[in-house]
């Protein structure tokens, strides 16, 4: 409906705004009173040199309105469009059984780098949070049309690997993560720690870990040895985590693999007077004009800094991919880094500049305060994962009678969808508070409540016999509230798409829920005179809840 109305006013106003900048423009009026679709007409006050009043109403006397427009109301400088509700009614049916929702059409690749580890330590909730908005970003592009490649990089060197392996060498005694019953990345975080608490009471141990990567550097047999086994450790026990989260990665980088390129890229930008050399032998980039200082590239020694790294990463990926954007899933306390990035790609002189995004999300704190992974006071993600499962679990005991197979799926799902859903629901940007106890609630902002929405939806399917589709009459409040959410659909798509911001779709999806379970509430189906018009309604709801929940990464429950 909202493409109709950027039609219509393309074929009006078309010489002065592209479709896209009045699609941009158009809005969801706040009470139904105000129409179905908004146009405001201020902001072409410069480009027609007139009032806004004088511009809708030139605006409004040339618009040919078809059958599906009832009507349009100027107010206050805004075109107000009331659609045909029976229309409306019917896009929704037809929308309801359309293949793939605009997923075929391929419009570029972009990858998404996300979750990117440090391989001494269990993926923790700050790492859920990360994950969940890669992996639902990636679902988000994917379904407006982009071929998405997920990508990670595994950190799996420098000293803070190698106080894990100097703990496990001093207090291990030869034992593994199956010797122990535990697993295996929460073995390795158990020696991080244990190497914190020790620290504290001897500074020696900080030089002894530099000592260690050292002897790593230099490729000291038994030390190598030592980091392939703890890392393997790491590694087996994330891909665990990624599986039960539903994550996949199409490509995983390693750090050990390439911390050393990328200086020749630097050597290079030198040797074009981009980047000078210090008295002390490093390698700087000023930065000063973009407000951003000095950064220095290749230690006195000749080394390079981690960002070194990420250029020659950058690179790597663009030559294997060629891809029309790259997005970094990376906390906001790493905008300067970003920053500094995508400054040195533009001094180079690097298409791949532009390409660039820094997809910055706020960090996670509980109840209690914020996580500190070398306290060892984080909430590691499987723990936090069984937690909320065990929530779910009394809930479900206390509703249903199910298959312990049953109850065992249904519980994951379900805590699996409050994790989610919570992680996703609020803004990026913005910092957030977790609770376990709220976020598996079956009432209220929740993802439980929309699988609960879903397999309502299910259950009326399920008992309806009706199948003679018939003529769309009188609708009442709840059908056109219900009908409208609908429609709005793609236009919260397409905005989420522009946001790279899966908390547009988590609170469409919870408002969806919402117009729906009033509908339930107010009007019956199953053997009432409308039952026909009325289940054609639930599947479309099921059919855009379906496509919300998939977005956000959360599997859809048939039965609750």
């Amino acid at each position: 409906m909202k493409e109709l109305i950027v039609g219509l006013l393309s074929g009006v106003i078309g010489d002065k705004l592209s479709r896209d900048d009045i699609s941009k423009l158009i809005e969801i009026p706040p009470s139904d009173d105000l129409g179905d679709f908004s146009f405001p007409v201020f902001s072409l006050s410069k480009v027609f040199r007139k009032s806004p009043a004088v511009i809708a109403e030139e605006i409004k006397a040339a618009l040919v309105l078809p059958s599906s427009v009832e009507k349009i109301i100027i107010v206050s400088g805004y075109i107000n469009f009331y659609m045909n509700k029976q229309i409306m009614a019917q896009q929704c049916i037809d929308n309801a059984t359309a293949p793939d929702y605009g997923k075929l059409n391929k419009r570029g690749t972009v990858i998404v780098e996300f979750a990117s580890p440090n391989t001494n330590k269990p993926l923790h909730l700050g790492h859920l949070r990360n994950m969940s908005i890669g992996e639902s970003v990636s679902r988000l592009l994917t379904f407006c049309g982009f071929n998405v490649v997920r990508t990670s990089i595994n950190n799996d060197r420098g000293v803070h690997i190698c106080k894990s392996m100097l703990a496990y060498k001093e207090f291990g005694n030869n034992t593994t993560p199956e010797s122990v019953n535990k697993k295996s990345d929460h073995f390795v975080g158990d020696y991080y720690v244990a190497f914190s608490k020790k620290a504290a009471e001897d500074e020696s141990w900080n030089e002894q870990a530099q000592e260690m990567l050292r002897l790593w550097e230099a490729g000291d047999e038994p030390t190598v040895a030592l980091w392939k086994v703890m890392n393997a450790w790491a590694l087996d026990g994330f891909r665990e985590s990624y599986r039960l989260f539903g994550i996949k990665f199409d490509k995983e980088y390693y750090e050990s693999q390439i911390y050393k390129f990328g200086k020749e890229i630097i050597l290079e930008g030198l040797e074009k007077g981009i980047f000078t050399k210090r008295a002390d032998g490093a390698v700087i980039v000023n930065l000063e004009d973009e407000k951003l200082g000095e950064k220095v590239l290749l230690r006195p020694d000749g080394t390079s800094v981690y960002i070194v790294q990420d250029i020659f990463l950058a690179v790597l990926k663009n030559k294997e991919y060629n891809y029309d954007q790259s997005l970094y899933v990376v906390g906001n306390e790493q905008e300067y880094h970003f920053q500094v990035l995508i400054a040195i790609f533009r001094k180079l002189g690097y298409p791949i500049a532009d390409k660039i995004k820094h997809l910055s999300y706020g960090m996670v704190e509980l109840p209690e305060g914020r996580m500190k992974s070398r306290e060892g006071t984080v909430v590691d993600a499987d723990d936090l994962v069984k937690e909320t499962q065990s929530l779910a679990t009394e809930e479900l005991k206390e509703r249903y009678t199910l298959t312990q197979e049953e109850m065992n799926d249904r519980s994951l799902k379900i805590a699996l969808s409050a994790i989610k859903y919570t992680l996703l629901r609020i803004d990026i940007l913005k910092n957030m508070m977790f609770d376990p106890k709220k976020a598996i609630s079956f009432e209220g902002d929740t993802g439980p409540y929309l699988l609960y929405s879903y397999a309502r939806a299910s259950s009326i399917i399920r008992k309806s016999t009706a199948t003679t589709p018939v003529a769309i009459g009188f609708l009442n409040a709840s059908e056109v509230k219900l009908i409208k959410k609908l429609n709005y659909f793609s236009s919260s798509v397409n905005f989420s798409y522009e946001k790279l911001s899966p908390s547009v779709i988590a609170n469409y999806a919870f408002e969806l829920a919402q117009c729906f379970n009033e509908f339930y509430h107010g009007c019956k189906v199953i053997g009432s005179n409308e039952e026909s018009f009325r289940i054609q309604l639930v599947k479309s709801f099921r059919s855009v809840l379906g496509n919300c929940l998939w977005i956000l990464g959360i599997d859809s429950i048939e039965e609750m």
